[in-house]
């Protein structure tokens, strides 16, 4: 029936046994025979019986949960959590999420995970300051994935952000684009080191010269610089590193609306290798980041400090260039300057 919750006792009088069987049961602890066990297993799945295991965790010294704070709606974050319950489940703990939106700080993310039990903290693209991240690390294991967090006792697990805008200012170079912008990212996690690793490539990379354009994190932002872009008319640059592939995917969008060709007169490199990036509508080059090798990166930091109380450390991913069909050789007499 509607609003009748199936408890413990239901299972025991349906199995026949006490009610402190069954929590041996569900606990996977000692002093139930195989026979016993299984009947009160099948039990539960006659009655439809879920274990609260808010309540449990409560009874338990030890939570076994890690809390995760995400950004929703952020496409590699979602790559990121499927590795994160992989590994997780693989190290026996529980994954519990918090959701950050427009409307809800990181902050309040983080006090829901506390307010679980949550034995650490993994937190995507964290927007703390190194303050408040330390004094939240006062308390329990904390592990930065995505921004690089010089505090003291934070974890830190990333991507080199800078040799990822590297490769793609050289990817596009090679390719002889000599007006090369990068759509930067502003404060968002990474953004610092992306803008550091292509103002690098900029300087080794003879005959060019820098050029910011403002960009984002969204699809909504990629489309407003791309508006930015075509107001440039005969200055437009013909390659284009944006800061993410949502960022690349709004720019290009409305560029080629706009009567742009891409690759043939623009040339566009994403990063993060989100799974859209490799539709075959779209094949965007992009810089890719390892999703699965972040993932599992994280939940070894949180159980070797949990479990063996290492110190924090810091892993750094090198990224990999996927290229596709967004970018190629520049046109002879650079036809991107009379695009559009």
């Amino acid at each position: 029936m509607y609003g009748h919750r199936v408890t413990m006792e239901d299972v025991a009088a349906q199995a026949g046994v006490s009610r402190a069987l069954v929590s041996i049961v569900f606990r996977g602890v000692p002093g139930a025979s195989d026979a016993t066990r299984q009947r009160v297993l099948d039990a539960a799945v006659g009655l439809d019986y879920r274990p609260d295991r808010r309540a449990s965790r409560l009874g338990r010294s030890r939570s076994r949960t890690i809390g995760v704070a995400f950004h929703v709606g952020d496409a590699f974050h979602g790559d990121l959590l499927g590795s994160l319950y992989r590994h997780g489940d693989t190290a026996g703990y529980e994954i519990v999420l918090s959701g950050v939106t427009a409307s809800r700080a990181h902050d309040e993310a983080v006090e829901t995970l506390l307010a679980e039990r949550c034995e650490a903290l993994i937190l995507l693209g964290a927007q703390q300051s190194r303050t408040d991240l330390a004094r939240l690390a006062a308390r329990l294991p904390v592990v930065s994935v995505l921004r690089n967090v010089h505090a003291e006792d934070i974890g830190v697990v990333r991507t080199d952000d800078a040799a990822g805008l590297r490769l793609a200012v050289e990817h596009l170079h090679g390719l002889g684009h000599t007006r090369i912008a990068l759509l930067d990212g502003g404060r968002a996690a990474g953004a610092a080191d992306r803008r550091r690793g292509y103002r690098v490539g900029i300087r080794h990379s003879p005959g060019l010269s820098e050029a910011l354009l403002p960009g984002g994190v969204t699809e909504l932002e990629g489309a407003e610089a791309a508006r930015v872009f075509l107001g440039l008319g005969s200055d437009r640059p013909t390659g284009v590193a944006a800061f993410n592939d949502r960022c690349a995917l709004g720019f290009i969008d409305v560029v080629r609306r706009a009567g742009v060709r891409v690759p043939d007169d623009l040339s566009v490199v994403g990063f993060d290798d989100i799974t859209e990036a490799a539709y075959p509508h779209i094949a965007l080059t992009t810089v890719r980041q390892d999703a699965a090798r972040l993932g599992a990166e994280a939940v070894r930091a949180v159980a070797d400090r949990l479990e063996r109380g290492t110190a924090a450390g810091s892993v750094t991913i090198e990224p990999e260039l996927i290229v596709r069909t967004t970018t190629a050789a520049v046109q002879s007499g650079e036809a991107g300057r009379r695009a559009g």
